[in-house]
């Protein structure tokens, strides 16, 4: 797994290709996730669209990362998933709980 991340305004973007795998991948995003909340970033947006495979460990640092957020008034969004990936987010039922978004522009929108 490789990511990299950006903030804009109050907005973390964190950008994931490869595999989200195991706890120690998953360690890095928390820590920044961490770093940023210090910062007042109220939403975290989460471009998956390089992501090729995400195990339950992957799946757990997700919902970690949107724990953290709404417990701070924020949101997180999921961006551009693949198909694989989009496919179990719908039999995982995590589409209900994430809000999938195409674009960053559709943030406003929902706003």
């Amino acid at each position: 797994m490789n990511f990299a991340q950006e903030i804009k305004g109050n907005s973390l973007i964190l950008r994931i290709s490869g595999d989200l795998i195991g706890e120690d991948n998953g360690t890095l995003l928390i820590s920044a996730v961490n770093d940023s909340l210090t910062h007042q970033v109220a939403v975290c947006i989460i471009d998956i669209s390089e992501l090729r495979y995400i195990n339950s460990s992957g799946i757990g640092v997700l919902i970690t990362i949107l724990t953290k957020f709404r417990n701070k008034g924020g949101e997180v969004y999921l961006m551009n998933p693949s198909e694989s990936v989009n496919k179990l987010l719908v039999i995982t039922k995590l589409n209900a709980i994430f809000q999938i978004i195409k674009s960053e522009d559709e943030i406003s929108q929902k706003k």
